[in-house]
This record gives structure tokens, sequence and C-alpha cells, in this order.
């Protein structure tokens, strides 16, 4: 356990959607390291729940589509914790399960917003900082859909293909700066998303993959502890595959 233990000492990070999911097990995995995380999270009540139970967590109420909102909760953070380290961009929703054709034009506003133009704010929220300070590890939840485009789910895919987009700019800007920018591709994860998907849609995924099982949560926090730490020192605008052998490239 040393090593493991002391990874995220003196750290801090924000982590988006930290209060389930992917975005929860990543926040354990950094504050078993020794490092605080502040959840961020649309929903209060369980980001306090997920908070209480982990050492050197606290909540925050954001909304990751508001400037403002990202604004007022770095400020908090910042106050009540210290200026971020590390970012885990993870709030998500998958909207839908519907051909183009039919996708309704609000549901997709909606998925662009909360999935690529609240990793986009996030992102922009913490870079300046991180970049003046010498060090810091943003680190993007994208998807293999982002890769391959899954679907009836149009608005998901794209959304993460932006993400892919976004992080490999970012990595560019930042790349002599100490602050690195990377993404986790996974295939389907089990998390509570599952019960915004069609059961076919499942399915459809599932047998997509190689190892014919589904990821998990764990298994995504263990990779994106690893590209959050200083661990990581040469690997920035990548995009890192979890996908049981789907991703082809």
């Amino acid at each position: 356990m040393g090593m493991e233990a002391e990874l995220f000492k003196g750290r801090t990070a924000i982590v988006t959607g930290g209060a389930r999911g992917i975005g929860l097990a990543c926040a354990a995995k950094i504050t078993a390291g020794g490092g605080r995380a502040a959840l961020w999270d649309r929903d209060l009540a369980r980001a306090e729940q997920s908070a209480a139970a982990l050492k050197g967590a606290i909540a925050i109420e954001v909304d990751v589509t508001s400037e403002t909102s990202v604004a007022a909760a770095l400020a908090a953070t910042e106050k009540r914790l210290a200026p971020p380290d590390i970012l885990v961009a993870s709030a998500g929703i998958t909207g839908p399960n519907t051909t183009v054709a039919t996708y309704p034009v609000d549901a997709w506003r909606q998925v662009i917003d909360i999935n690529l133009t609240g990793v986009f704010l996030c992102n922009r929220a913490v870079a300046d900082g991180m970049a003046k300070r010498g060090w810091g590890r943003i680190v993007n939840i994208a998807s293999v859909a982002g890769k391959e485009g899954n679907p009836n789910a149009s608005a998901y895919s794209a959304s993460k293909a932006g993400v892919i987009g976004l992080t490999k700019s970012l990595g560019k800007e930042l790349a002599t700066t100490g602050v690195l920018v990377n993404c986790v591709a996974p295939a389907v994860v089990k998390t509570e998303l599952f019960s915004q998907m069609t059961e076919q849609h499942i399915n459809y995924m599932l047998s997509k993959i190689p190892m014919n099982r589904f990821g998990e949560v764990d298994e995504v926090a263990e990779m994106v502890a690893w590209l959050a730490s200083s661990n990581c020192t040469f690997s920035t605008g990548a995009t890192f595959d979890l996908s049981g052998g789907r991703a082809t490239y």
C-alpha cells in the first residue's frame, strides 16, 4: 500500500459527476491515495452522501452547462479545499436511444450541452490556474462511442467524439506547462446510466465487447488514477481505451 497510499498526497481534485458511478469511483481512488476531492454534481444531496463516505471529500452543487455555476463551484472549491491540481470531468447523460431521423432536437441540445460544453467549461475554468502553478492533470471521460459511433445514440456519440477532439486540442495547448490533458474511452460500464438506456441498446453494446462483459467503475478509476498522478509524465492529448477488446483504433 505504501506508494499507493501516498500517490495523491497534497493534491486537490475536482470530480464532476462525482456523486455516483465512474466519478465517485475516481474520487474514492484519489482520496484513498491521500488526496482531497470536491464532488461536483447537480444532485447535491447525493453528492453530500457520497462525500461523507470518503475521507477528504466535499460536495459542491454545480450545473456544468453554466459558466457562472462552474465559476462559483471553482471558487467554493478553492475556498474550502485549495486550487485544483486535478480535474476528472465525468458528468454526463446518455440521452434517448433513437434514430437521427427521430431524435428530439431538445434532447440533442441537452446531451451536447452536458457532455461536451460542460466538459469544455470545466476544462476552461481550471486550465489557466493549473498552467500558472506549473502542474496539473485533466482527465476527461469520453467513450468508445466517440470513436466508433453507436447507432441510435447519435448525440451521445457526437458529444464523446467532441470530448476526444477537445482533449487533443487542449493537450497540445498546455503541452509545455506541466499540465497534461488526456481522456479515457470506456466501452459500456455498469452504472446507473443503464436506467437511461433501452435493453435492446444495452444488449447491442455487450455484443460488441470481445471479453463479453461490461466494464466496472473501479477499472475505469484505475486508469484515471494513473492519468491523474505524477506517474503519468509523457502522455498528453491522448485517448486511452477501456473497451474489453472492442476498440480497433
